[in-house]
């Protein structure tokens, strides 16, 4: 018998291809299983040990052509598309994943949609005060033709010597203040015993930073039908940013505003760093609205115009800011906050950058 011709040895190459073809995805199969499993058991997918030990198997077994490093290159191009498809189908199973639900979210405010592609625009004080105080500010919301107020019942503070917040009384201040001026109010609660006064008073429940993997509260704002807004953390990724959000939804609550509010860096020259990245990718990765605060993240009113301007030219689904009519004497943050002459101001600037429609509400 004569050599085997060209024709020949291609033939066996296609044949050994599809063998190969065939048992990569057999084996991508089991990666799949065995990423619910990991999943199931909330163990980390890479695990480096075993990925050298089937290395250190396989070129034990090489009996060439092929040299060792040369396999374990080839290996760990397999070992990574694995993972890939392991990330990839947890991504799948989330509820609040794009891949989930290709359709955006549009969470309904007091009338106002957020996340229907029009930006929306919450101001209000820090703190709520008095009466007067946030009353003053809801008018000069109102006058805009505004219908959302922001307000905080609960301040978790950093020093327990700093102002706390009027709790159940800053609730009824902002209700109050509300049902007069028509205007749909947010305000942060701090642990599920209050989700049940909040409910009466509010038209969304924040989750502030601090709060973020508060993971009791998380699951209890899930159980209520009530939007919420969730900040995130102070040093939190996008990942566990995203991780608590999908707390919320896991419990049938699937109301969620994310919002952006900077993120804690070794920079100083701002309170926070303003993540701007994370908008797009949080648009990407989930089905979520995504709002931005440009007073926690910067902390300086000089910078809270050119920041509202990125998040709307980034793709924001919204901008919140403090507002407040003597900021000088503000019980909390009193050095971020806009006066009302600068929110005159900020507001103008804002119609005049064309990034937003005439009848923004």
């Amino acid at each position: 018998m004569g050599n085997p011709n060209l024709e020949e040895l291609r033939a066996q190459v296609d044949s050994l291809n599809i063998e190969v073809l065939e048992a990569i995805n057999k084996r991508a199969n089991l990666v799949q299983e065995i990423g619910k499993i990991k999943g199931m058991q909330g163990v980390i997918r890479f695990d480096p040990v075993r990925e050298r030990q089937m290395l250190n198997a396989i070129t034990d077994a090489n009996k060439g052509p092929f040299e060792d490093s040369t396999i374990e290159k080839l290996f760990k191009e397999i070992f990574k598309a694995g993972l890939e498809l392991q990330e990839d189908d947890n991504s799948k199973a989330l509820l609040v994943s794009r891949k989930n639900k290709k359709e955006d979210t549009i969470v309904n405010v007091n009338g106002v949609p957020i996340g229907n592609g029009v930006p929306t625009f919450v101001f209000g004080p820090c703190s709520v005060e008095s009466y007067e105080q946030v009353a003053t500010v809801a008018g000069a919301v109102r006058d805009k033709g505004l219908k959302l107020l922001r307000g905080g019942a609960f301040k978790p503070r950093t020093s327990p010597y700093d102002f706390q917040g009027l709790g159940v009384e800053g609730l009824q201040i902002l209700k109050r203040v509300a049902d007069e001026f028509g205007l749909g109010v947010i305000s942060e609660i701090v642990t599920p015993r209050d989700i049940e006064v909040a409910l009466d008073h509010i038209d969304v429940i924040q989750i502030g930073a601090r709060n973020m993997q508060n993971f009791e509260l998380l699951k209890a704002v899930g159980q209520v039908d009530k939007p919420i807004l969730l900040k995130r953390g102070l040093s939190a990724t996008i990942e566990e940013f995203v991780g608590a959000a999908e707390y919320i939804m896991a419990q049938g609550n699937d109301q969620i505003i994310l919002c952006e509010r900077g993120i804690r860096t070794y920079e100083k020259a701002t309170r926070n760093t303003l993540d701007i990245s994370a908008v797009p990718i949080l648009k990407q990765e989930t089905h979520l609205p995504v709002m931005v605060d440009v007073t926690h993240s910067t902390g300086r009113k000089d910078l809270l115009l050119p920041c509202a301007k990125a998040a709307l030219a980034i793709g924001a689904d919204g901008v919140m800011a403090e507002v407040h009519p003597d900021p000088a004497v503000a019980l909390s943050d009193s050095a971020q906050q806009m006066d009302l002459k600068e929110f005159d101001a900020f507001w103008e600037a804002i119609l005049k950058s064309k990034l937003v429609p005439s009848n923004i509400q």
